[in-house]
């Protein structure tokens, strides 16, 4: 992905408009923060002048108009008692700057991660909602790599130091004042040569940060791809011996983007100790020139104390916007990416309570249906006209790629229609009110989804542990025929069944499935291929399992083996896209 010149500010507009409101009255207080830390900072370097010159030569205070109220009230009459209390004045104010610019680097910490925390859960919860359609195109690697790393990355790289610069340029612009009221020849001067280094070294590196930006972002995905690749396979990893391959295609990907890292690093913080020096040989040649004034180094002191201590001030700033700058730069991509998710659209239910609720009593009904993934592709399938009454039990086959689980997946409104209509008791089925159909389905795959929870958690799969009704898990588990098994188990409703059920066999977890759609109340239960990685005898269990459900309930079951249709009242043979039926299926 390759990013114009402009596109830092226009991707800053597009961030500052994923902020929301609350998060924008706090950066609110944190201008106001940036603007006391300011104050306190000129304070500090202004005590300075009358500090020094109090321990130059205390006899010239006296003749300060401006401090006579203070010397006869406190009764001062000889110039080394003013020496404590200006020490004491310079002190309390180089303490209360240190203390604002601690409340500033926290407070702009705390709400940095806090958006950062922000943005996490809105693109979490932004693709969660969105359309099958999306997922099924869409590498899960990228979406996980954004979550976890480039959101903590967008904090580090954008957010903290679009604040740093905001806070540093305040800083700088009254330190600048005060300095010019104090020198401005040497002040401007000396302005005008770090502005044209640091000119110098932005332009020189900026192809060189968005190559590097490029590199962190691609690879942080691929990171998280080879991860969850090496980690998902690792039963045909160990077989076949592989282990070495992934290792270093992980190495690869990884190196080249700790090395993108390391060297925006490197670009962004170099320069500080080069200014650092200039600074100091600047302040150095001042003071030559100023002691061989007539009045001498003593009289200049002051002023090249407030000099030496707004040099030390403001340097660190000037290093600090730069870093900054080169820092937003690195991370172009990675915003880039976090944009595009976070900018993803909700449907209209999203924020709904509750959606519109979509009776099933008689029949669903697919007319003149046709279906294409993309516009220009062909049809995938084409004039399937059929009718499911309530209670009936469905078949489905057909060879690989004849449409089947296309068609259950229209059914379950996670794909629509590209040409005909699905009706549920004559109301058709569209993006508005698909979500009240959803509700009547539970979807029973060939390979379950168990989280590494308990048995009562994945049957009652996406409710809190308290909310779970153990008397409703018994008795869906009942009807699966999977709790006498349960209750053999030490721990039964307990159990806990490892990442992705890995302790369960595959009959035991094709029953968990069954026991959580039971669960969830629906009245369409849909079984894709859900038995055909089982043994005959485990596929009989569970078949007998689902004759034992309601006679209320619509099952709909995809399979390759006629066998497990046997007991359908229709079947559907799908082939090339198109659909044909067997109604005398009792005799197969």
């Amino acid at each position: 992905m390759v990013f114009e010149e402009e596109s830092v500010i226009l991707l800053l507009k597009r961030l500052w408009q994923q902020i929301n409101a609350k998060r924008k009255k706090q950066l609110g207080l944190i201008m106001v923060i940036m603007l006391m830390a300011s104050v306190a900072e000129l304070v500090s370097i202004g005590a300075v002048i009358p500090f020094l010159g109090v321990l130059a030569n205390p006899e010239v205070v006296f003749q300060y108009e401006g401090l006579q109220y203070f010397i006869n009230y406190f009764g001062i009459t000889d110039s080394s008692q003013l020496l404590l209390p200006f020490t004491v004045m310079f002190s309390i104010a180089a303490v209360l700057a240190a203390l604002t610019r601690i409340i500033l680097v926290w407070s702009q910490a705390v709400l940095a991660h806090a958006i950062g925390a922000d943005f996490s859960y809105q693109i979490y919860k932004h693709t969660l909602y969105q359309s099958y359609s999306t997922h099924i195109v869409r590498n899960s690697s990228e979406v996980i790599a954004t979550i976890s790393t480039k959101t903590d990355q967008v904090v580090s790289q954008t957010l903290l130091p679009v604040l740093n610069i905001l806070s540093s340029i305040i800083m700088l612009s009254m330190i600048l004042m005060m300095l010019i009221a104090i020198h401005p020849v040497i002040t401007i001067s000396a302005m005008a040569g770090f502005a044209f280094i640091y000119s110098v070294i932005i332009l020189s590196t900026k192809k060189k940060l968005l190559l590097n930006s490029n590199t962190i972002s691609q690879n942080t995905s691929i990171t998280v791809k080879f991860l969850q690749e090496g980690l998902g396979g690792i039963r045909d990893i160990l077989i076949d011996g592989t282990q070495a391959t992934y290792s270093r295609a992980f190495q690869a990907v990884d190196v080249a983007r700790r090395r993108a890292l390391v060297n925006n690093r490197i670009i962004a913080q170099s320069p500080r100790y080069g200014i650092e020096s200039l600074g100091m040989v600047l302040i150095a040649w001042l003071a030559f020139s100023l002691s061989d004034t007539e009045t001498g180094l003593i009289s200049a002191l002051p002023i090249i104390g407030a000099l030496a201590l707004g040099a030390q001030r403001m340097l660190p700033m000037l290093q600090n916007i730069y870093g900054s700058l080169s820092s937003i730069r690195g991370g172009q991509g990675i915003l880039q990416d976090s944009l595009v998710l976070l900018e993803q659209s909700l449907p209209k239910y999203a924020n709904k309570l509750t959606s519109e609720t979509i009776l099933f009593q008689k029949v669903i009904q697919l007319n003149n249906l046709g279906f294409r993934y993309q516009k220009n592709t062909p049809l995938v399938l084409s004039e399937i006209n059929l009718e499911i009454p309530k209670g009936s039990i469905i078949g489905f086959i057909g060879t690989t790629g004849s449409g089947k689980s296309t068609l259950l997946d229209i059914i379950m409104a996670l794909l629509h229609p590209s040409k005909g209509s699905l009706e549920v008791d004559g109301v058709e089925i569209n993006t508005n009110n698909y979500r009240g159909w959803q509700s009547h389905i539970a979807h029973i795959p060939q390979n379950i989804y168990l989280s590494d929870a308990t048995i009562a958690e994945n049957i009652a799969f996406g409710l809190p542990k308290d909310k779970i009704d153990y008397q409703r898990v018994v008795s869906v588990a009942q009807k699966a025929q999977i709790d006498e098994t349960i209750q053999s188990w030490k721990q039964q409703y307990d159990t806990v069944v490892g990442e992705r059920g890995v302790r369960l066999s595959g009959g035991q977890r094709q029953r968990i499935g069954i026991a959580r759609a039971l669960y969830k109340h629906a009245d369409v239960l849909i079984f894709d291929e859900a038995t055909s990685a089982l043994d005959n005898s485990t596929e009989k269990a569970v078949m007998d399992a689902i004759d034992e459900i309601s006679k209320d309930v619509t099952i709909l079951i995809v399979a390759h083996r006629l066998s497990t249709l046997k007991n359908c009242d229709l079947i559907v043979e799908l082939e090339n896209g198109k659909a044909h039926y067997k109604k005398e299926l009792k005799k197969i």
